[in-house]
C-alpha cells in the first residue's frame, strides 16, 4: 500500500431533530490520507476499517438538541464515529504489529484512519471461533447493554418472569438468552409473526408476540403474564412501557436501555405515559443507564459473553450490508419494523 490513500467517511453536513435522517444531514466525501510512516506520531497506529456497527444511538447524537439521551453531539463537518473492527496497517506503539485485528469504540466511520492505541479496547484473537460481526454484536455495544440491563439492574432470579421489548433487535436478542441462562421465564414482543418464530426458535425465548396484530397491549400482556411481570428490559418507550406498569409486580425492575419509538420525535411529540403512580403502590425502582457510566465492567461482560458464544448459550443473527456508502441506509432500517437482530456495515474484507 501506498503512502497515500482516498478514503470515504461520512459526516455530519446538518442536524436532524427530527424525522429519519437523510443525504442532506450525512453525506460521504472523499479525502487523501497519508499513511506515511512519519505522518504517524507516537503511540498511534494506521488502520483500516474491516466492520462498523451501526447501533441507534447514533441517532442521538445528530439532533442537534442535548436532551432525551443528553448525549454528546458531533460538530457540523466532523466525521461521526461508531465500534468498529479494524486492521493495523502500520504502527508507531510496540504493542500492536501490522495486520492486529483491534476493537475501536470510537472509530471514524471512514475507510481509513490515524488512530491513537490508547482508543482500542481490545486485540481480537480470529482463532477462537468468533466472527467479527459478533465482536461488533454480542460482544459489542448491544450486548453490553443487554448485559448491564440483565445481569448488573435487572439482576433476575431463576423462575422471574421476564419481558424484553424489540426482543428480535440486536439488544433483545442477547438480552433474552442472558435472562434464559439465569433460569427465567422470558417472553418478548416483536413486529411481525416471523420474528416471533425466529425468537423462540433460535433465541430461545418462552414465548412472543406480534405487537403489531396484538396491538391491544394490556390484554397481551394479560395473557403472557398471568401472574405479572418481574423485570422488564425497555427498548421502545411510549404505549408498551404503559402498558408494562399496568403489570408489575411488586419490586419490579424496569431497565431503561432506550426508546427507539421515540427517537425520531422531539420531546412535544413523544407519547407520555400516565400510570407512574403504579411505581409508588408497587415499589418499582424503573432506571435509565447509558454504558459509559459501566465502561468498567466491560472486561467482565466480555469475559462471561465470550464463554456463552463459545458454550453456545448465545447465539447471534447478524444483518451484514456491504460498502461504506451504505451506511445511513443501514442507521435508518433500525428505526424499521424490517430490521432483525444486528446491523453491521462490511467496509473492507
Amino acid at each position: 500500500m501506498g503512502d497515500l490513500v482516498e478514503s470515504r467517511e461520512w459526516y455530519l453536513a446538518a442536524y436532524c431533530p427530527e424525522g429519519v435522517p437523510t443525504s442532506d444531514h450525512l453525506k460521504l466525501r472523499t479525502v487523501t490520507l497519508s499513511l506515511a510512516v512519519d505522518s504517524i506520531p507516537d503511540n498511534h497506529l494506521a488502520v483500516e476499517t474491516l466492520q462498523l456497527s451501526v447501533d441507534p444511538y447514533l441517532r442521538g447524537r445528530i439532533t442537534g438538541i442535548l436532551e432525551g439521551l443528553f448525549i454528546s453531539q458531533y460538530q457540523l463537518n466532523q466525521v461521526i464515529t461508531a465500534f468498529a473492527v479494524v486492521r493495523v496497517i502500520r504502527s508507531n506503539d510496540s504493542k500492536y504489529s501490522e495486520g492486529d485485528i483491534l476493537l475501536n469504540p470510537n472509530a471514524s466511520v471512514a475507510e481509513y484512519n490515524i488512530v491513537p492505541s490508547s482508543q482500542i479496547t481490545r486485540k481480537i484473537d480470529t482463532s477462537n471461533g468468533i466472527s467479527l460481526s459478533d465482536y461488533l454484536g454480542a460482544l459489542g455495544v448491544p450486548g453490553f447493554a443487554a448485559w448491564v440491563g440483565i445481569e448488573v439492574l435487572g439482576d433476575p432470579k431463576p423462575g422471574s418472569n421476564v419481558f424484553i421489548s424489540a426482543a428480535s433487535g440486536a439488544v433483545g436478542m442477547n438480552a433474552g438468552q442472558l435472562a434464559k441462562i439465569r433460569g427465567c421465564r422470558v417472553i418478548g414482543s416483536t413486529g411481525s409473526d416471523d420474528k416471533v418464530k425466529l425468537i423462540k426458535e433460535e433465541f430461545g425465548y418462552d414465548d412472543g408476540f406480534n405487537y403489531n396484530t396484538e396491538s391491544d397491549f394490556d390484554a397481551a400482556l394479560s395473557k403472557y403474564f398471568p401472574d405479572g411481570i418481574d423485570v422488564y428490559l425497555d427498548n421502545v418507550g411510549g404505549k408498551m412501557l404503559e402498558a408494562v406498569l399496568n403489570h408489575v409486580n411488586k419490586h419490579a425492575r424496569i431497565p431503561l436501555c432506550g426508546m427507539i419509538s421515540q427517537y425520531n420525535k422531539v420531546w412535544t411529540e413523544r407519547e407520555g405515559v400516565r400510570n407512574l403512580l403504579n411505581m409508588v403502590g408497587k415499589e418499582v425502582r424503573m432506571e435509565g443507564f447509558m454504558l459509559e457510566s459501566y465502561w468498567h465492567r466491560f472486561g467482565d461482560f466480555a469475559k462471561d459473553m465470550e464463554r456463552y458464544i463459545q458454550e453456545g448459550k448465545v447465539k447471534s443473527k447478524n444483518k451484514i450490508n456491504i460498502g461504506i456508502e451504505g451506511f445511513l441506509e443501514s442507521l435508518n432500517s433500525l428505526f424499521s419494523s424490517s430490521n432483525i437482530g444486528k446491523v453491521v456495515v462490511q467496509v473492507k474484507a
